[in-house]
């Protein structure tokens, strides 16, 4: 976020520097600039690059993932302080997979274990430990205290539904 801020300052200078070298090449030609143009234009550059920064965040940090890296599913918002974003909603999270990972049991080749990367925009990218359950289309969060032993054995957490995880299962199980 201080990146950002810091982003939209050197904006507003260059657009005040661009706008000052413009009014004194207008002043030697005999012309003024009109008080308006300096804020206004500052005003606007900062405006736009910050619309630009939100719209191309996702596809900007995507492309710097590494191949292995395959993002699985996206989340968007609208905000009442960005009111084009009701026309179209800028993404601020997605979920990714490392697919070099993705362990598979050797008792049962069904089972897959793996970390997803939930990031969201201006918060920590936080790592979540998952295991699938290919052929049940099942998924279980192993947290500090969960595991899945080599047997397919869970222990401290319990099985649940992967039907509305339907792309992290694909991207698991087809790996």
């Amino acid at each position: 976020m201080w990146a950002d801020f810091i982003a939209m300052l050197a904006v507003a200078a260059l657009a005040f520097c661009l706008v000052f070298i413009a009014g004194r090449f207008l002043r030697r030609s005999g012309r003024q600039l009109q008080r308006w143009v300096m804020p206004a234009t500052i005003g606007l550059s900062v405006l736009a690059y910050a619309v630009w920064n939100e719209y191309t965040w996702f596809s900007r940090l995507q492309n710097a993932l590494p191949e292995h890296v395959v993002v699985a599913s996206t989340g968007q918002r609208s905000a009442p302080w960005a009111p084009w974003t009701y026309i179209a909603p800028v993404t601020a999270r997605f979920i990714a997979i490392d697919t070099r990972a993705i362990a598979r049991s050797e008792q049962r080749p069904e089972l897959a274990r793996t970390e997803l990367f939930l990031i969201e925009r201006w918060q920590p990218t936080r790592v979540v430990s998952v295991a699938f359950d290919c052929q049940r289309q099942l998924r279980a969060d192993l947290g500090n205290t969960a595991s899945l032993s080599a047997d397919g054995t869970l222990s401290g957490t319990q099985w649940q539904s992967a039907a509305e995880d339907t792309a992290l299962l694909g991207i698991v199980c087809k790996a």
